[in-house]
């Protein structure tokens, strides 16, 4: 699909729109973080699990109904292990006069149930998975700066990390602006999006390096064009493919699943743009040179064979 030996595509004249369109999105992000913050879930807020058996497989939706016509506001609805097993979550505090309250309401609409178990989570909970999760985040981006930090250089790692800030501000953005709920199950999309785009990131970083190193002419601006242009097919299918598969999780997995599965859709898309432009657009700022990526020689040993350059860089 991409011919090697073919100038490419000029993916980096497009770098200074894309440095505008990032701290665009970056800071719009933030401002909606900062100004509407994020919708937190009952598993960060706290609230009431209300766990039902039913006779017969339920219809989800008119159990919301119901209970939405009932009085009942901020609750979440879902199968828990079996279709006919309902765990309903409610913001509220409560205690067995609660959980009695949603077996009345439900069985009033002629439904044939049974309490199985009911379970208060407080508010210190929620207080303490916030903060551990945040914890999770930050550690999970030190310990990728440090990763690529020693398997690269120092400027590839830092060049690395803030794409994966970027990506997380944004997805975190989108959900504060929608008021999308966020619950345990985003937060696991958030780590799953920071996996995903490092190992974009460090497809094209990997291939950055062996052309600093291989490729005798052209400056770094046509080195990392170059390198972005021979990774693009990859870059492309695994995106593609994974974007399938997301798609039919959100389509089809049910509630459960369903904000997770848009996270990772959003990260999906910012994370594979960000590998492109936001992590190149850092090397260039930094000043990536041969010179960072020359590899120790030994006394005696003869340098690394250079690889030719391709047709179109040598016709320059």
């Amino acid at each position: 699909m991409f011919d090697q030996d073919k100038k490419p595509f000029d993916f980096m004249g497009l770098s200074k729109a894309a440095s505008i369109l990032s701290i665009v999105l970056v800071v719009l992000s933030i401002v909606a973080i900062s100004v509407r913050g994020l919708n937190l879930g009952m598993d960060f807020t706290g609230g009431t699990s209300v766990e039902l058996q039913y006779e017969e497989a339920p219809s989800l939706d008119a159990v919301r109904q119901t209970l939405e016509q009932s009085g009942f506001d901020k609750f979440v609805v879902q199968n828990f292990g079996s279709d006919r097993t309902v765990l309903v979550r409610l913001a509220e505090a409560g205690n067995n006069e609660l959980a009695q309250r949603v077996v009345d309401t439900l069985e009033a609409s002629g439904e044939k149930l049974e309490l199985v178990g009911s379970e208060f989570i407080g508010s210190q909970v929620g207080d303490k998975l916030k903060e551990d999760s945040g914890l999770g985040l930050l550690l999970a981006l030190a310990v990728v700066l440090i990763y690529v930090g020693m398997r690269f250089q120092f400027k590839f790692g830092i060049a690395s990390v803030i794409p994966l800030f970027h990506d997380v501000i944004v997805v975190l953005g989108v959900f504060a602006v929608f008021q999308w709920t966020f619950d345990l199950t985003v937060l696991a999309a958030l780590l799953a999006i920071i996996g995903y785009s490092l190992n974009d990131t460090i497809i094209v970083a990997d291939r950055i390096r062996e052309n600093f190193r291989r490729m005798r002419v052209g400056s770094s601006w046509e080195i990392i064009n170059t390198s972005i242009h021979q990774t693009m097919g990859r870059t492309i299918n695994t995106s593609g493919t994974t974007l399938v598969v997301l798609f039919a999780l959100y389509f089809f997995g049910g509630e459960a699943i369903n904000k997770f599965a848009l996270a990772l859709i959003i990260g999906i898309v910012i994370g594979t743009y960000s590998s492109i432009y936001v992590a190149a657009n850092l090397l260039l700022v930094f000043r990536v040179t041969r010179e960072d990526m020359a590899l120790p020689v030994k006394e005696g040993a003869k340098g690394e064979q250079e690889e030719e350059p391709p047709e179109w860089l040598n016709r320059m």
